[in-house]
Order: C-alpha cells, then sequence, then structure tokens
C-alpha cells in the first residue's frame, strides 16, 4: 500500500533515515510520497531531497499537525 506521508527519523535502529529515503525514492509509484524529517541531527536539511517539513526533537506537536495537514491537503 502507498502511504500518503512518511514521518522520517534519521537515526532508526537498523538503517539511517537517509538510507530509507534513498530506497522509498527508488521505488516505482512511491517516488512522490511527501516527506517529513524529525530528527536531533545536525544537517538534517541535507538528509533528505525535498522534504515537505523539517522538525527538530522535540518536536513541536502543533507545528507537525500543521505540516501534516498543509502536504496531505
Amino acid at each position: 500500500e502507498k502511504p500518503d506521508l512518511v514521518t522520517l527519523d534519521l537515526q532508526m535502529p537498523n538503517e539511517t533515515g537517509t538510507q530509507f529515503y534513498r530506497k522509498l525514492r527508488r521505488e516505482p509509484g512511491l517516488e512522490d510520497i511527501p516527506i517529513i524529517v524529525i530528527s536531533g541531527v545536525a544537517g538534517k536539511h541535507l538528509a533528505v531531497g525535498e522534504p515537505v517539513a523539517i522538525f527538530d526533537k522535540p518536536i513541536d506537536q502543533v507545528g507537525l499537525l500543521e505540516a501534516i495537514q498543509k502536504a496531505l491537503a
């Protein structure tokens, strides 16, 4: 199933968020899914090509919900 949106933490247990992003973008039909980056890592703005939004940890919950609503509108 194709998700409407992905929230992507750059620090994941088995692979980096950047690796996941690259795999996702190579999958036919999944290359246009909006991505919201969530991370406490420096340089997060460089981790993915064109994120809808970027959030630091701890997450601004109101801002995140607004970004999700905007991306799905």
